[in-house]
Formats: structure tokens, sequence, C-alpha cells
């Protein structure tokens, strides 16, 4: 009776898991679908051990979703079978609560046609995880242009993906290096581009190699070239600051970007053009204090300054539905240059998300809203409100402020 029970058992658990494995998709409005539900993607590089705990206890993964987060960027892309090992446990936990992992594929990503034992590696982290409810999407070699990879690898290497895989996509990050050009020629080896930029350091913007503009600005600027390098039809997935080298290397000064900065770059990237967010370096040690280099991650920096920036954008804020959808055609213009903005319609809702980006206060000025509203509340902002007529608003700005409308 056993012997006859034990392989029902595997058989049911195989065809269970089949059930619930993913397909994740970027339609030509450039949002992310998982299983046909939208998603955008908020995750870390790396996040805290998946059994990690936060200083109050929680596991660390749901810490992160039930602050509305949606992804985490997993795997060190040195690939065994402790790695392995190491990734399930991930995976799993990415499932337990509602998320899902982008996987680091790393170097294991760049292929040669005589690298035989490594294409077999390849097809087995691939053919592990391809079907468990916590995958997401492969990430590849990181920074391909700046290190100068060749593409005829990772060319390789990407249909042996597509062809063991076709069901997730591969994201390719570059450094804030290079030209739109120069960037462009990897296109074929991924479906999704984007982009690493770190303004916050001492002196400031070092991680750029633009001069003219090193404000956090420089987000906006970055994602517009990402933009332009998928040629307005890949989506966008951009990498921002936690530290980086740039802030924790011997000599340099530890520097974080504060709530107000952290949100700006955030809230930029969106209105330029970002389908997608992650942010680096809560796993750095040398950034972290004694308690929390011993619980593996930045709880101190998360609970300061990211979490309530996540919890604004994030699966459980009333602005979600609004990162779901591509942006709005109404004819809505600002009277200032330096304002920054897009606009989002869900069902009777209007969204106009807007910052400002350089120095100064303005007096701003927002036209061609349908006529029919009268007043629009600031998400964010308790108690604020504008009035609007004829289809037009004003609203006061300084330098890095962000304003999110919601317009009925």
């Amino acid at each position: 009776m056993i012997r006859k029970v034990v392989p029902l058992l595997v058989v049911w658990l195989l065809v269970s898991f089949a059930c619930f494995a993913t397909k994740m998709t970027c339609g030509p409005d450039r949002v992310f679908q998982i299983d046909g539900k939208k998603v955008f993607p908020i995750g870390f590089t790396t996040p805290p051990p998946p059994d990690g705990k936060t200083p109050t206890g929680k596991n660390g993964i749901q810490e992160l979703a039930e602050a509305g987060a949606t992804f985490l960027r997993t795997g060190k892309g040195q690939w065994n079978k402790e790695e392995i090992a190491y990734e399930q446990k991930y995976e799993d936990a990415a499932a337990r609560y509602g998320m899902h992992c982008l996987v680091y594929l790393g170097d294991l990503a760049s292929i040669k046609p005589d690298e035989k034992q490594r294409e077999a590696l390849l097809r087995d982290v691939v053919n592990h995880f391809k079907n468990h409810p916590g995958f997401g999407a492969w990430k590849g070699v990181d920074e391909p242009e700046w290190g100068n990879h060749p593409v005829a690898p990772l060319m390789l290497g990407r249909e042996i993906v597509r062809e063991t895989d076709p069901n997730h996509p591969m994201v390719l990050i570059q450094a804030p290096r290079g030209t739109i050009e120069s960037m462009r020629k990897y296109n074929p080896t991924a479906e999704v581009v984007g982009a690493d930029i770190y303004p916050i350091s001492v002196p400031p913007g070092v991680h750029s190699q633009f001069k003219t503009n090193t404000e956090i600005s420089m987000v906006g600027d970055y994602t517009h070239i990402m933009d332009q390098v998928g040629a307005g039809k890949m989506p966008v997935w951009m990498v921002l600051q936690i530290a980086w080298s740039g802030v924790t290397k011997p000599g340099k000064k530890l520097v974080f970007p504060s709530f107000k900065e952290e949100r700006f770059m955030t809230y930029e990237a969106i209105i330029d053009g970002a389908n997608a967010l992650l942010y680096f370096g809560g796993n750095v040690t040398q950034a972290m204090n004694r308690r929390d280099a011993q619980l593996g991650w930045n709880w101190t920096f998360w609970n300061n300054v990211l979490r309530p920036v996540v919890a604004q954008i994030g699966d459980k804020s009333p602005l979600y539905p609004a990162l779901l959808v591509a942006n709005s055609t109404l004819p809505i213009k600002a009277n200032v240059s330096d304002i920054e903005f897009c606009v989002r319609q869900v069902g009777n809702e209007i969204f106009v998300l807007a910052c400002k980006r350089n120095r100064g206060a303005a007096n701003v000025t927002f036209s061609g809203l349908p006529a029919n509203i009268a007043e629009g509340a600031l998400l964010y902002e308790p108690g604020r409100q504008v009035a609007v007529k004829n289809g037009t608003f004003s609203d006061r700005f300084s330098q890095f402020d962000v304003h999110v409308y919601r317009l009925h």
C-alpha cells in the first residue's frame, strides 16, 4: 500500500507545483504582468537573508512584502550546488510572501560555443527555478558595456535561456557609462534594459560619467538615456541607491540618501519612464551599524528612509494602480520648464506625479485637465488640496519637491 501511495503523492506534488508556475510578460505598454496580473517590480539588491529577521523578530522578507515591495534580486552569480540550494530558500520565501525573484545569472549568462559544461550548468539552473512560484525573471551579466563584454557569448547565453525557459524575460542592467549606441548593441541579449545610478557621495555625483549635473536629478537623466537605449520600446528597470562602494571604500565618507532625496529619486525615475525599481546596497556590511550587521541587512536605513518611500508606491498604496498603466494622452502642460511630470488615468481618477529638479522655488500651473474636475487631493500630504478651474490648477514647488495629485 505504501509503495502505491508514495508515487501518487509525488505525482500530485509535481502537478500542483506546475500549476503554480509563473509566466512574466511585458506588452507594448511596457507594464509587466505575472500570470496575467499587472505588477510594478519594486525590489532590493540584495534583500535580507531568506530566513533573516528584522530587529523586532519578524521575517525580513515578510517585512518587505508588507511594506508593498514585490521583488527580490537574488543570486550571487557563482553557481554551484550550494548556491542553488541557497537560491531555493529565497524562492520559497518569495512565494510564501507573495513576491518574486529576479535571479542573477552573472557570467553564467555568457556562453561560448565550446563551453558545453557551462552550458549544461546554465540549463540546470534555469530548469531548477523556471517553474517556481517565487520566480520572476533572469538578470544576466552585470554592466556589460562598461566591462566591454563581448556580445556573441551573451547572445548564445540568451538563446539557451530562452530555449529552456520561454516564459520569463532577461533583464540587462548597465553602468552609468558609455553612449546610447554603445549600450544599444547589447539590447538583443535581453528583453528589459536599465541602469544603476548612485548620486549621493562626497563629492556628489562621482558615480556618473557626466559632470554637468551632479545633483540627484541625474537619476532622471539616466532613466531618459535608458529609454533611448531601448528605443522607447523596451521596459526600463532602474537601480537606485542605498549604499555603494563610492561611500564605503577606505577613504570615502559614508553618506546615505535622506528621505526627501530617496523619495525624489524614486518618483523622478517613474516620471521619466522607469517600469521597475531596485534599491541597491541594503546588504553592504560596511554601511551597517553593529546591530544591523548581525542581522544581515540595513534595517536602520529601511525604517528611517526606504520603508516610507516603498509604502507610497508599493502594491498596497493608493498610487499603485496608476503605476500599472501607461502614461495618459491627456494634453496636460506645466508652465515651468524644470518641472518633470507624468499623468496616469485609472478609471475616473487622474494622477499627476510631478517633481522639481533644479534649484529655486516656483509657483507652477498645470493646464489641460478635463474641464469637469473641480478639485484634487495631494497624496501623502494630509489635508492638502488644489482647486481646479477650467482644467487648470497651481501649486508651489521647491527644489526636489515631489507632489502627487489625485483628481476625480
